[in-house]
């Protein structure tokens, strides 16, 4: 079968429809991500695209490009369907839906170039599914979007290395999409986007011993139109933070990441490799058991080149000091091509007893993962809510049986038959989870309730939330821009200095300090309500109380 346009797009439709599910209702999901709304949101009420700013702190980690797409997607959603949408976390998401939809078509057909339309559908359907994946097109952060950008200029390599093959000659076009890309990933990333962008043409020169298919990429030239994307932003950005940009993103962001772990998140080398099982679960077993084939085949021009693609990027996050799972992302495609090309195109290789008995232990580890995650959501719901969903249960019922038959079919080694069955599963056990858990988990939902809370019974238009206890970014981006993060007693203070406009979120624990504070100066407060939950990115308790001058 030769795949056409109209299956690409299909495949696109059931991407979007899949990233789709409860992207309404989800709360901000991480730290990250309501740092990326709120300083987009700011460029528009600031009208300043050039300073990218978190309240009054500048936010120099990266180029303005991921913010001017979010930008852009709010002040579209903002003109033709709801003025107050800028404080809805939906249109900042739009973009990283939309790099979905179109990455897992283009994923196909690099597979489909490569191995043919087979291999194509299953390498698309593998990253599709992937909980990685899944979870970073849920969000308004920036992998999504580079994620895209990585696989344009990669397959510009690709046609490069095919034409090469076939001895015809390479389009200036194809040349030019190379090297515009590697500009725009520099504006979405800053010099990341260089370790895949050469990585992958050194790489396959080191292998090979052969460059001549890079002069079809007209370097000589081609530079030129990738500076053009990026430098006059640069000599903005130079010119407005007074060189401090450069000296943090560069200095601080990137090659302080090399040195040694920021954020508590500096781990050893094999992190990557440690956490693929659940990352690119459920294709993560089905990648372990198509090494053989993959080494066997390895001098095959296409595993060459995927490989070429995914060794020289995941040995550099490896040895970078901070690790976060979704710095390998970009070489998933390729891994999810070549997973494929081991069920649709390979023979299984002749093991020997070792090797079985290592890939015997990881599927175990790969089962129990499976398994967890379709009765997670169940009992995360009744744990924490002690709830139960009829939807979560409906899900429940359909992936394991599912995983079941997954579990069964590998231990009759019917691999491409489980790998339908393990993509089934983790589809209905994705849609429980975003469509009948995160949007019930009412406990760790504070900054939504907090701010519900706070726009109920604020006195003023422009009343401002002072935060003692609780210091998320995800409640400046939903209570306003002018939220104060401030100590207890710092907060009776601003509280009466401002006492007209003013509402205080205090912790139980905090109270004491907050209210004594106060009675120095004589002023009084009266709670307006108070929500219970649980913060998840400390796990502490919070018990707030919601406070104005009485």
């Amino acid at each position: 079968m030769k795949l056409t346009f109209r299956h690409y797009a299909l495949l696109g439709l059931v991407t979007f429809l899949l990233a789709l599910s409860g992207r309404m209702t989800l709360p901000p999901l991480d730290r990250d991500e309501p740092r990326y709304m709120e300083a987009s949101e700011q460029m528009l009420t600031s009208g300043n695209f050039v300073d990218v700013r978190f309240q009054d702190k500048p936010r120099y980690l990266q180029p303005a490009g991921i913010y001017w797409l979010e930008a852009s997607s709010a002040q579209i959603a903002k003109t033709f369907l709801d003025p107050g949408v800028l404080r809805k976390t939906w249109p900042y998401r739009v973009p990283s839906l939309l790099a979905a939809t179109l990455i897992v078509p283009l994923t196909a057909w690099m597979g489909t170039v490569l191995f043919g339309s087979t291999t194509g559908l299953m390498a698309a359907g593998l990253l599709m599914v992937s909980t990685l994946f899944v979870a970073e097109s849920h969000m308004a952060t920036i992998d999504t979007v580079l994620l895209l950008d990585v696989l344009c200029f990669e397959a510009m390599l690709l046609r490069a290395f095919t034409d090469r093959q076939k001895n015809i000659p390479t389009p200036i076009p194809v040349a030019c999409g190379y090297w515009l890309a590697l500009g725009i990933g520099l504006m979405l990333k800053g010099p990341v986007v260089l370790i895949p962008g050469f990585g992958t043409p050194l790489a396959l020169w080191a292998v090979e011993r052969n460059k001549t298919w890079w002069s079809r990429l007209r370097p000589h030239w081609g530079w030129l139109l990738m500076l053009a994307v990026v430098v006059p932003w640069c000599i903005a950005i130079d010119v407005v933070s007074h060189g401090e940009f450069f000296s943090r993103a560069i200095g601080r962001n990137f090659l302080g990441k090399v040195a040694h772990g920021q954020e508590a998140h500096g781990l050893p080398p094999g992190f990557h490799l440690l956490v693929f099982a659940l990352a690119f679960w459920p294709g993560s077993l089905f990648a372990a058991l198509a090494l053989p084939a993959i080494w066997k085949n390895r001098k095959l021009p296409q595993v060459r080149f995927l490989l070429s693609w995914i060794i020289p990027h995941w040995i550099v996050f490896e040895l970078i000091a901070t690790k976060l799972p979704h710095y390998v992302l970009p070489t998933y495609p390729a891994i999810a091509i070549l997973t494929a090309a081991s069920l649709t195109v390979w023979s299984v290789p002749t093991l020997s007893r070792l090797g079985k008995a290592a890939l015997g232990l990881y599927g175990t580890l790969w089962a129990m993962i499976g398994i967890a995650f379709c009765v997670a959501g169940t009992i995360l719901l009744y744990k924490m809510e002690h709830v139960f969903s009829l939807r979560e249960g409906l899900a429940l019922c359909g992936t394991l049986p599912l995983m079941g038959a997954a579990i069964f079919l590998l231990l009759r080694q019917h691999r491409q038959q489980a790998a339908f069955c393990a993509m089934g599963a983790a589809v209905i056990a994705q849609a429980g989870l975003f469509l009948a858990v995160i949007p019930n988990l009412q406990t760790i939902r504070l900054a939504p309730r907090v701010a519900a809370l706070f726009e109920d019974v604020k006195p003023c238009d422009q009343s401002v939330l002072v935060s003692t206890s609780y210091s998320e970014p995800s409640l400046v981006f939903l209570a306003g821009e002018q939220t104060q993060l401030l100590g207890p007693e710092a907060a009776a203070l601003y509280l009466q200095k401002n006492p007209k406009c003013t509402l205080a979120l205090v912790d139980r624990k905090d109270e004491t300090i907050f209210k004594n504070a106060l009675g120095k100066t004589g002023m009084s407060v009266v709670e307006y309500g108070r929500v219970k939950g649980l913060n998840y990115s400390n796990g502490h308790h919070l018990d707030l109380g919601l406070f104005a001058p009485d």
